[in-house]
């Protein structure tokens, strides 16, 4: 399942330092801006402390957990838009990405540059919406007109993508973003999701803050919270390069010590990680095994043959029926056998929505 987060920004505000923590793909990090061209990818493990708990009870050959693609986009500037900056190229890297993490400067530094002079999370925001607006307004420029033709001709499909269209002008001429527009039905989300608007991606807001902010944030992660709380998006605190030093260190313990020296139960890439595979609207289920202990990753609201098919299409096409254990009641009883025992394995059928940490074992016949 390739869903990506592209990592986006004004240059010189911590992207690439960000991603190399969270990636073995080392992207270049430098004081100067465009020090990243070429969209980096890397294919992230997400972390599960659930797998951990299943392989002390199952004690299997491996345990596989599952992962998740982070692009590093090279940094926007004002006027990517109409070029600016390499801006069409990378504007273009944004589009093939399924949700956004925007990076915002939230710390003081005279060694590093900022492209603009000085720090201003707020002012940085809105310069990266507004080129994407701009973006996708043209976007909707360049099509409405033949929608419109088509709904005066009568035609109710086009009558209802004149609609969508029409508000989705409205709100980015005010400067709004897309995901700000209502959808009312199924029918206008499919729309939607024909036009890849730029803004109508979902976002989760990162700021990047100084050693001493990385456990309570600063001023400048007040006004970001601020400066976004109508647009019901998440936003994360992480220190960059506090993050850098600890994926340096050589042990489990050494990190753990360190976090606690500044106040924080779990890293930053932790939560950044975990934040981006929600972000995606993606959650796991598992299977537990001697062979293996394993994380698979599916789209929230599938039901049980789609999940089935995560494994091996033939799963899906002969699926019968699922077998599945909550987690909770895996560990309270120990083992498959026991919970069997105990009358908490239960059998779903192809109606079944999965929910995020099911145990499965799947029946099928092709």
């Amino acid at each position: 399942m390739a869903l990506q987060c592209g990592i986006v920004g004004l240059p010189n505000v911590g992207k690439s330092t960000l991603f190399n923590c969270l990636s073995n793909a080392k992207a270049q990090s430098a004081n100067f801006p465009f020090c990243t061209i070429e969209p980096n990818v890397g294919v992230i493990t997400v972390p599960d402390e659930r797998l951990n708990k299943l392989a002390e009870l199952v004690h299997p050959a491996r345990v596989v957990p599952t992962t998740v693609e982070i692009v590093d986009i090279a940094g926007l500037v004002k006027g990517a838009s109409r070029g600016e900056g390499l801006g069409n190229k990378f504007l273009a890297n944004i589009r093939e990405t399924d949700a956004i993490i925007h990076v915002l400067r939230c710390f003081d530094d005279d060694n590093v540059t900022h492209v603009d002079g000085t720090v201003d999370p707020v002012r940085d925001k809105e310069v990266i919406d507004t080129e994407l607006q701009l973006r996708d307004l043209e976007t909707i420029e360049s099509r409405i007109g033949r929608v419109q033709k088509q709904a005066a001709a009568g035609d109710r499909e086009a009558k209802v993508a004149a609609e969508v269209y029409g508000r989705y002008r409205d709100a980015l001429s005010r400067g709004k973003s897309a995901r700000s527009v209502e959808l009312l039905n199924k029918e206008e989300e499919k729309i939607a999701h024909e036009l890849f608007l730029l803004t109508n991606k979902p976002v989760l807001y990162v700021c990047n803050v100084d050693d001493a902010s990385a456990a309570s944030g600063n001023a400048y992660v007040d006004a970001v919270r601020e400066a976004v709380k109508d647009e019901n998006a998440e936003i994360l605190v992480v220190a960059a390069q506090t993050e850098s030093e600890i994926a340096e260190l050589e042990t489990y313990e050494e990190r753990q010590m360190f976090l606690a020296e500044i106040g924080l139960e779990e890293s930053g890439v932790n939560r950044l990680i975990k934040a981006a595979y929600r972000l995606l609207n993606l959650e796991t289920f598992l299977t537990a095994g001697p062979k293996e202990v394993k994380a698979w990753t599916y789209r929230k609201g599938s039901k049980a043959p789609q999940c089935a098919g995560v494994i091996h299409s033939d799963f899906e096409r002969g699926f019968i029926r699922a077998e599945i254990i909550k987690y909770d009641d895996y560990i309270h009883y120990g083992s498959e056998a026991a919970v069997k025992e105990a009358g908490k394995m239960h059998t779903e059928g192809k109606d079944y929505v999965f929910q995020d940490g099911d145990i499965v074992v799947f029946r099928f016949n092709v």
